[in-house]
């Protein structure tokens, strides 16, 4: 096959070749021959040689086999085959050739005609993956966009290996399947219903894999999901998880579990259970009290009216007043936009009061046209209202204040408060509304150049770039996550990793990075086991010390049959030898 296709895609035999596969899945759904075709599938998939939807529909029949081992297989294919392909692409870009360096060797190395065709080889391949660079990049999409009916794979799969209570899968292997299930529901916005009163049984904290449910649970909301169907899963983890007497790991995971529920479909939090949720951002525990100030920070912009006043924040509470900030509805979709259009804006902005300083102008464009309205003279300003006369004969409107004496310096007070916020309020929904107004007829009135789409790049990933190093960096949330990506454990727990460490993590975490040392030795020690590793030798009185103890048995024994005699000769020559400087005779 990889022969085959190597220089043009040979369609009628992959086509045979798909037509085999599918109906080995097919034949015999208990039967585990299927696992070849898996395999075939997902190394052909991986090295894109097949990229329609065809091996998809292959995978897809695999995923509703009777056998556990190929049910996984074709499972893991749907999570992770986009990411082998991926990995396999960055490989082979890695091992581009060096022209230079093969240049360098033949003129180095003695001149053969095999290095000539070597090198030409080189230069033919570079040529090809330089053509291929400027080729536009053909339409790859995921396996998860070509399934043909992805509502009926997902009520398929549900109620054959969650569901149906004969299932034999391993809870591992439903946790697996049940990640393709809920994947496929958030990224097609798929309408399973029997699927959310199903997790209610293992939202549990001593549940196996908690937090993998967590997280399935979260990946599979979006706003078209009712909200009441996802009230009691949310009651149930604030139940469960949430609470005093919880330990922290579970209340950071339960919190920002809710919190990834919550970014998906807003409308299913009440104001009740939010009001006591956030109430855990005073926590002590450095997990619990992050995870709320994300679900504070969430609600912030999401559902402001949610909160109390106190915890709605300065922006939150001007966009209110100014309603510009409004709880979405459900099923309502955010209007979109060319992202960055608002740097490309200001940027040209900015060139232009750049410029006109250079040429010795005012910053603003328009100031020339109003100084010119200025001076002119002015119709409108000598015009006087004919209806404006005071003798019209009709009844004159007076107040009940008038009656009244003087208005007080407290109501003097509060009434020009109560104007200056309004006249502020007033002035925020301005501005809002002309910038919304000027972003629009951006977008619809001007025709963005190449040189334009190449600087709203530059500006984007500077924006980007800033975004992740500044100091102002946000925490995103599950609107800068892609689509395709899932939503695993780890962000469900990321949270618990926050807790402070005891004395031996300390430790062990400080002594990650060095050296190991197997146990304390003294310098002497460290220097025998060096000369010993080197295959040196050692002294004599470390030989006299390591000698066998039989071995010295018989110089004992004669040391104690010594006479008198004997022993005054050998003192005496010890003497001698210590004043003399030992046995070499070194007297320093």
């Amino acid at each position: 096959m990889r022969n085959s296709n190597s220089k043009a895609i040979n369609h009628p035999l992959n086509r045979t070749m798909q037509t085999v596969l599918y109906n080995l899945v097919t034949a015999d759904r208990s039967s585990p021959r299927a696992i070849w075709a898996i395999k075939l599938t997902r190394e052909l998939w991986k090295r894109q040689f097949w990229t329609d939807a065809k091996p998809v529909q292959v995978m897809k029949e695999a995923c509703l086999a009777d056998n556990e081992k190929v049910v996984i297989g074709a499972v893991r294919f749907f999570l992770g085959g986009d990411k082998e392909r991926e990995e396999l692409d960055d490989e082979s870009s890695d091992e581009e050739v060096d022209l230079g360096k093969v240049r360098h060797q033949i003129g180095i190395n003695k001149k053969s005609k095999k290095q000539k065709e070597a090198y030409k080889k080189a230069v033919g391949k570079v040529k090809r993956g330089e053509r291929k660079k400027k080729q536009p990049h053909p339409l790859n999409f995921s396996a998860l966009h070509l399934l043909h009916d992805a509502q009926d794979f997902a009520e398929q799969l549900f109620s054959k290996h969650l569901h149906n209570t004969k299932a034999k899968l391993s809870l591992d292997s439903k946790i697996l399947v049940l990640q393709l299930v809920t994947r496929l529901i958030g990224l097609h916005k798929l309408t399973v219903v029997p699927l959310y009163s199903w997790f209610i049984k293992y939202l549990r904290p001593r549940q196996q894999s908690v937090t993998s449910f967590l997280a399935s649970l979260a990946q599979g909301t979006h706003n078209l999901v009712p909200p009441d169907v996802l009230e009691p899963l949310i009651q149930k983890i604030a139940n469960e998880f949430v609470s005093e007497a919880s330990a922290s790991e579970v209340a950071a995971a339960g919190l920002n579990a809710i919190r990834e529920i919550c970014a998906r479909q807003p409308l299913a939090m009440t104001d009740t259970l939010l009001q006591d949720l956030v109430q855990y951002r005073k926590s002590k525990d450095k997990g619990v009290m992050m995870a709320a100030k994300g679900l504070l920070s969430l609600y912030r912009e999401v559902g402001a009216e949610l909160l109390k006043k106190r915890d709605r924040g300065k922006e939150a509470t001007m966009g209110l007043r100014a309603s510009l900030q409004q709880q979405s509805k459900f099923g309502e979709e955010a209007p979109g936009g060319i992202e960055g259009l608002d740097l490309l804006a200001k940027w040209k902005e900015e060139e232009r009061r750049r410029k006109r300083l250079e040429m010795g102008l005012s910053a603003t464009a328009g100031s020339d046209e109003e100084e010119k309205k200025d001076d002119g003279y002015q119709s409108s300003d000598w015009e006087v209202d004919s209806d404006g006369s005071g003798d019209s004969g009709e009844w004159i409107n007076v107040s009940d204040s008038e009656d009244e004496g003087p208005a007080s310096k407290k109501q003097k007070k509060g009434k020009g408060k109560g104007e200056e916020k309004d006249k502020d309020d007033e002035k925020t929904r301005e501005e809002g509304e002309a910038e919304l107004e000027h972003m629009s007829k951006l977008a619809t009135t001007t025709i963005l150049t190449p040189a334009d789409l190449a600087k709203l790049q530059e500006l984007r990933t500077a924006a980007s770039v800033e975004q992740a190093m500044g100091v102002r960096k946000k925490t995103q949330g599950s609107g800068a996550r892609h689509a395709d990506d899932g939503l695993t454990a780890e962000n469900i727990e990321a949270p618990a990793r926050l807790r402070k460490l005891t004395k031996e993590e300390k430790v062990a975490l400080a002594k990650e990075g060095q050296p190991e040392r197997e146990e304390h030795k003294s310098t002497q020690a460290i220097r025998r086991s060096k000369k010993a590793a080197a295959g040196k030798s050692t002294s004599n009185r470390e030989k006299q010390r390591n000698k066998n103890f039989l071995m010295t048995l018989g110089k004992a024994k004669s040391k104690q049959k010594r006479s008198l005699m004997e022993t005054r000769k050998v003192l005496r020559v010890h003497v001698d030898r210590s004043s003399r400087g030992g046995r070499r005779g070194n007297w320093g």
